[in-house]
């Protein structure tokens, strides 16, 4: 960009900055939660759910997302496996990884050398570590990871889930 260009700032409602909040929180759980959404930040309906398609094909919203609270579901014994993968296989043995149904995550992290030498991370959500573990194993006979080192962390505290945050400037 050179100094002759514009520089276009947006400058959001009121409104939509208290929407843009509310979406953070996440979507109340009722029949209509866009009525709900527009009845706290003094939009109507419609309004609600043209700023959203608005959003999204501006980029500023990629996804909804989902948090499932599984813990209270029975599903206790959560093992982050961490894997010690040639920088060159990594990505490749994420995808494979991924399509394994048991692996309810996977994803790539830079290595913190010298006392942490793993970069690809997966988890394996379940209800009995046994079951966890025999998965784990089936995963590595099938996909022939026996000569990769990993090391599994079992999850022993759950702390709150909640998705991004990236309105400090007003709470609901």
């Amino acid at each position: 960009m050179n100094a002759t260009q514009p520089i276009h700032v947006r400058h959001e409602p009121p409104a939509e900055r208290r929407l843009r909040a509310l979406i953070e929180q996440g979507l109340p759980l009722v029949p209509r939660p866009w009525q709900a959404l527009a009845e706290q930040c003094g939009l109507p309906e419609y309004m609600v759910m043209a700023c959203m398609r608005r959003w999204q094909t501006e980029g500023l919203v990629k996804r909804l997302g989902l948090v499932v609270r599984h813990r209270p579901l029975g599903i206790t014994a959560n093992a982050m496996v961490v894997w010690d993968v040639p920088d060159e296989a990594v990505a490749d043995l994420g995808r494979r990884l991924s399509t394994e149904p048991a692996v309810t995550l996977c994803y790539r992290r830079p290595r913190r050398l010298p006392d942490w030498p793993y970069n690809l991370f997966c988890m394996i959500h379940g209800t009995r570590r046994d079951r966890v573990l025999a998965a784990l194993d089936e995963i590595v006979e099938k996909q022939a990871l026996q000569a990769i080192p990993h090391r599994v962390l079992f999850s022993i505290k759950a702390y709150r889930q909640h998705g991004g945050r990236y309105t400090a400037e007003e709470r609901p």
